[in-house]
């Protein structure tokens, strides 16, 4: 159990887990660099020890690997389990009481508690310009805080209990940004800060926030915690840390006293300004767009503070080891929240947000011979309507009879519902909705599309396993390459709009009826490069749902509506780049070949690759 992050960097060196970086690294693009080369190779935490342009160390990777983050967790971990299976499941304690009075003391214990002062946090009051500028990417808009907790109460009932602790992207520079006395705050759609800033501008009063950078690492994990209903993230923190949450208050902000850093500030109503573009777990840019600013009240460090980083990309990264780790700590909470779900598999290759893969149940007409999705439209509907699950554009669904799946294996899953699925009959679309705020495949910020894939009942058909003749030398559309069986990619002509997208559909779909149909091929992705889109499954399941916008990018063979509902013998999704995406994430080669010296003979990294 550590009091702060220095006692867990400590025990991570001692443990073989860290390694400290000696020498000079610039935090404008090289510290992000080396943490992505050295996650890449499973490889330890990194202690940045002398960042150009600061007097503060960074660190990263802590959470790179589920083993080292249970390492850091060990203590605590079984405990914070049975709370939290608890309040999935009470009448497990009510069966057995005496079994669970451990959880229950563990629970208390881990009450957040006011101290005076603020100590040791509040020892020196800085700058905004005194913290490390740590930016990841050429195109980032500059600096940002990856790993923040950013804290505000209920401006109605204020008050430690009725706080919000989220992970919410802080840009510290750049922009139109007053240095030192704004930064900007990203916080998308269906977050805990959105309703307390409602609840401030119609009370007429700016919200105070405060913003925890570093302190005992269950305080980073607590920020990105889903929780069960009236679980507070600071409770959770306690409970994880081992010890109560300790806050005091100063100018009427909450102050984490065993944070590294704390910022405090205010947001008022209608003040925004453009925050990014930022490189993003989608493996984007997501763009500039105009979000709150935090108008700086006061910074605030410790001595000898630590600078806690990530950095986010196309998965996997660190992220994905964060959401391995909820999962395994939690279980699954929305098998308790919606009757008739099984598994719901957030497909992290995907970028999490577009892409859902769920097991639920079939039992509305277990008298009928005829077996078609039923109860799995209505699980769908629960899903797609559900927390951050609503944010999705694709879901496959479908129930288990006689064969065991997994949503994890991705491509029997896949397999599994495209022998299975009914194309007339099984595809739901919903359209002009909302989908992830950094997804660009859509019409506009949070505005999109979704799509819902329902298979169930006997094997309908053999999936390919090589590519059919019938999509081989055609004039347009070239290099046809299998992605898995019942899966082709081929590249297309360059995107041009809408309505030659709709031509060269047609052309399509009347050379494949030309040829006789493809009946063992239900799914064909357009690209701009099938080499790529078939290297690995991976880079299908992100390329291909990251790209796309289910109700444009979806065509078929023979499509047709009745009463309306649309239907088609072949699902087409047109993957490829459009001109509103946001651009891809590449890395600087100028930097890929600066940090080769940190990895060489005698160097601190030396070995790790």
């Amino acid at each position: 159990m550590y009091s702060n992050l220095e006692e867990c960097i400590v025990d991570l060196e001692k443990n073989g887990h860290l390694v400290r970086i000696r020498e000079e690294v610039d935090p404008y693009l090289e510290m992000a660099a080396i943490h992505l080369k050295v996650y890449e190779a499973k490889g330890p935490a990194l202690l940045f020890e002398n960042v150009k342009g600061s007097k503060y160390r960074a660190v990263s990777n802590l959470f790179g690997t589920i083993e080292r983050s249970k390492f850091i967790f060990r203590d605590t971990w079984n405990a914070v389990e049975n709370v939290i299976a608890l309040r999935n499941d009470p009448m497990k304690a009510l069966k057995n009481p005496f079994k669970h009075v451990g959880n229950g003391l563990a629970a208390w214990k881990a009450l957040p508690a006011k101290r005076s002062g603020g100590q040791p946090v509040t020892t020196h009051e800085i700058n905004i310009s005194d913290l490390p500028f740590i930016q990841s990417w050429p195109m980032d808009g500059g600096a940002f805080v990856t790993l923040p907790q950013i804290y505000s109460e209920d401006p109605e009932k204020p008050g430690i209990m009725n706080s919000n602790l989220g992970m919410y992207r802080v840009q510290l520079n750049g922009n139109d940004y007053e240095l030192n006395k704004e930064i900007g705050l990203h916080y998308q759609i269906h977050r805990g800060i959105g309703i307390h800033q409602d609840m401030a501008n119609k009370m007429g009063a700016p919200l105070k926030v405060s913003c925890f950078i570093g302190g005992p690492p269950a305080h980073t994990l607590s920020a990105v915690m889903p929780l069960p209903e009236g679980m507070s993230e600071l409770t959770f923190a306690g409970m994880l840390a081992g010890r109560r949450f300790q806050h005091s208050y100063i100018d009427g902000f909450c102050i984490s006293n065993d944070a590294d850093f704390v910022i405090t500030g205010e947001i008022h109503a209608g003040e925004t300004k453009p925050e990014g573009p930022f490189g993003d777990h989608l493996g984007y840019y997501s763009l500039a767009h105009p979000f709150p600013v935090l108008k700086v009240h006061k910074v605030y460090a410790k001595p000898n503070a630590i600078f806690p980083f990530t950095v986010v990309g196309r998965p996997p990264q660190e992220d994905t080891s964060f959401g391995a780790l909820i999962h395994e700590l939690t279980g699954d909470a929305i098998v308790k929240e919606i009757p008739g779900v099984k598994e719901v598999h957030a497909v992290d290759a995907a970028g999490v947000h577009p892409l859902l893969f769920a097991l639920g149940s079939e039992r509305y007409t277990p008298y009928q011979q005829v077996k078609q999705p039923t109860e799995l439209l209505t699980i769908s509907n629960r899903i797609l309507g559900t927390g951050q699950l609503s944010l999705a554009k694709y879901l496959f669904i479908t129930a288990e009879e006689s064969q065991r799946l997994d949503t994890h294996r991705e491509e029997e899953f896949l397999t599994y519902i495209l022998e299975r699925i009914d194309l007339h009959r099984d595809i739901h679309f919903q359209t002009n909705t909302t989908i992830d705020t950094l997804d660009y495949s859509g019409t506009g910020l949070n505005s999109g599309s979704k799509v819902i894939f329902a298979a169930y009942g006997d094997k309908k058909r053999d999936l390919c396993t090589e590519v059919p003749d019938a999509l081989k030398e055609l004039r347009d559309f070239t290099g046809a390459r299998l992605v898995m069986p019942g899966i082709v990619a081929m590249q297309g002509p360059k995107y041009v709009d809408e309505k030659q997208t709709q031509n060269e559909m047609n052309a399509l779909g009347e050379v494949i009826r030309e040829r006789g149909g493809l009946p063992s091929c239900p799914m064909i992705i357009l690209c701009d490069d099938s080499e790529f889109m078939t290297a690995t499954i991976n880079n299908f399941l992100w390329a291909t749902f990251t790209r796309s916008n289910p109700s444009h990018d979806i065509h078929g063979v023979n499509s047709y509506y009745e009463n309306k509902h649309w239907a088609c013998d072949n699902v087409i999704i047109d993957a490829r780049m459009k001109p509103h995406h946001a651009p891809p994430l590449v890395p600087d080669p100028t930097v890929e070949k600066n940090i080769e010296r940190l990895f060489a003979k005698g160097a601190s990294l030396e070995g790790i690759l």
